[in-house]
């Protein structure tokens, strides 16, 4: 499942180089709220696309966000903060997770988790500049990752354009627009009532 992948970055703030570290540090240190559009296009090891989807993004720290996938389907996730409830409305299904068990150790550390998650997880590289976002490359630290590489494209201290490479080989590459940040985010964004109805399949949620 690709949705643990993109969410969260609260990273306490450290001593950073300049360049894309920079920008990564001015993301950290300046965004509590966010919200942008988003398309995402999912190929494998040989460059075919499997898959394209667009949707919304909203993010609210400390780790809340909501995923919204509206083409060609409609899918939702939404973190409280605690749980992770994933619903499919094709399905009538909702599948609820421990959100800190689903995000550790992922590059999930890049859009909700904290105090310094980032140096352990993943070894920081800066890349070249492009169209003037600011690249930062990361690299999980561990062997057992199932994915290799992580690119963040960051422009004004935002999030442009996210990519990220399993370790099969294929990748995701999820751009961004109309990113606002600073805004106002209801509360009941972040939370999830599953509808009448719906199957809720508890995996592994702690009572």
């Amino acid at each position: 499942m690709l949705f643990p992948v993109l969410f969260t970055l609260l990273l306490a703030p450290t001593a950073q180089a300049a360049g894309a570290d920079a920008a990564l540090q001015r993301f950290v240190d300046e965004v509590r709220t966010l919200s942008a559009r988003f398309e995402q296009v999912q190929t494998d090891e040989d460059g075919e696309v499997l898959a394209r989807r667009a949707g919304t993004f909203e993010l609210q720290r400390p780790g809340r966000f909501r995923w919204a996938y509206d083409a060609p389907y409609e899918q939702l996730m939404i973190c409280d903060g605690q749980r992770i409830w994933n619903y499919e409305p094709d399905l009538a299904q909702v599948t609820v997770r421990d959100a800190a068990e689903v995000l550790s150790g992922t590059p999930a550390a890049l859009l909700a988790q904290g105090g310094g998650a980032l140096d352990r997880n993943f070894i920081i590289e800066s890349g070249s500049a492009d169209r003037g976002a600011d690249l930062v490359r990361l690299k999980p630290r561990s062997n057992d990752a199932d994915f290799r590489l992580i690119e963040l494209w960051l422009a004004k201290g935002v999030p442009q354009r996210m990519r990220f490479v399993d370790a099969l080989g294929g990748s995701s590459d999820i751009r961004f627009s109309a990113v606002r940040t600073g805004i106002s985010l209801p509360a009941e964004r972040f939370r999830f009532t599953p509808p009448k109805g719906a199957e809720v399949i508890d995996a592994g949620v702690s009572p």
